[in-house]
C-alpha cells in the first residue's frame, strides 16, 4: 500500500461526536466497510495512527477494532496487520445459503447450468414478481442446481447493478451467482420467506418433475445500508427436500 493510499485511507475515518469515543470508532469504521469504501482484503490503518488521527488513546482504539473483529468485519493478524473481513459463507437454514456446499454437505456431486442471463431494466412480469420500480436497471439471472446430475433447485435472481456494477463484466461460468455475490458484495440485513407452492410448467420441465406437485419456495431478499443488493427465488422439489435449524434462546446453535 502506498503512503498516499494509507493516508487518503486514515483520512477517511471521521467520527460523529455522538456517543462513546471507541463506539464512534467502530461506527466509522463499519461504515467504511458496509458502503463499499473499504472492499475485502483493504489494510486497515494501524492502532497507532489512528490514535494520532484520532486524538484517542491506544485503549479506546484497541475496544474498537476488537469490537470489529468479533462482528467479523475485519480480521486481526500480528504480523499482517488487520485487513477487511471477507463475507462469511453461512450455511444454516436462515442463513445465506451456498447452494455448492449444501450440495456437497448430502456427499452429492455438484453441477449447474445459466439457463438465462439478462441486464436491462425489469419486464413488467419481473418487477411484480421481485417488487421492482420499472425505472431499475438489474441482471435477471435463472440458474438449476443439480446434484449427482439430477436438478436440486431452481434459482431465478435479480441483482441489482447500481449497487453492485461488477456483476455487468461476470458470466458465471466459473461460479454461481449467489457464491459470486458472497464474495463480491456486502450486506447487512436480509429477509426471507418460506412458503409451499405447486410447481408451474415451466419449472416443472427445469426440475424434473409434475405440473402442480409441491415444491418449497424461499424468498429471500437483502440490503446494504438499505440500497438493496439482490433478490432471489429458490425453488426445490417439495418431495426432495426439508429444511432443519437449530437454535436455542440466543440464536442458531
Amino acid at each position: 500500500m502506498t503512503q498516499d493510499a494509507a493516508t487518503t485511507r486514515l483520512d477517511a475515518v471521521k467520527l460523529d461526536g455522538t456517543g462513546p469515543i471507541y463506539d464512534q470508532i467502530r461506527r466509522a469504521v463499519r461504515d467504511l466497510i458496509l458502503n463499499g469504501t473499504w472492499a475485502p482484503g483493504t489494510s486497515v490503518p494501524p492502532e497507532h495512527a489512528l490514535m494520532e488521527q484520532l486524538g484517542a488513546s491506544r485503549m479506546t482504539v484497541h475496544r474498537a477494532l476488537v469490537q470489529l473483529a468479533r462482528e467479523g468485519l475485519i480480521t486481526r493478524r500480528r504480523r499482517s496487520g488487520t485487513i477487511v473481513a471477507s463475507p462469511p459463507a453461512s450455511h444454516a437454514m436462515l442463513d445465506i445459503l451456498s447452494i455448492p456446499d449444501e450440495v456437497k454437505r448430502l456427499g452429492q456431486r455438484y453441477d449447474y447450468e445459466v439457463l438465462s442471463r439478462e441486464d436491462r431494466r425489469p419486464s413488467a412480469e419481473i418487477a411484480l414478481r421481485f417488487g421492482l420500480k420499472r425505472s431499475e436497471k438489474i441482471s435477471h439471472v435463472v440458474t438449476l442446481h443439480r446434484a449427482d446430475g439430477r436438478p436440486h433447485v431452481l434459482e431465478e435472481r435479480v441483482i441489482h447493478l447500481a449497487v453492485v456494477p461488477a456483476v455487468a463484466g461476470e458470466d458465471f461460468s466459473k461460479m454461481p451467482p449467489g457464491d459470486w455475490l458472497l464474495g463480491n458484495s456486502l450486506w447487512s440485513e436480509a429477509e426471507h420467506a418460506i412458503s409451499a407452492v405447486p410447481a408451474e410448467p415451466d419449472d416443472a420441465q427445469h426440475l424434473g418433475i409434475e405440473v402442480g406437485e409441491p415444491c418449497l419456495l424461499i424468498e429471500r431478499r437483502t440490503w446494504n445500508q438499505s440500497a438493496p443488493v439482490t433478490a432471489v427465488r429458490l425453488l426445490y422439489p417439495g418431495a426432495r427436500h426439508r429444511f432443519i435449524g437449530r437454535f436455542g434462546p440466543y440464536g442458531a446453535v
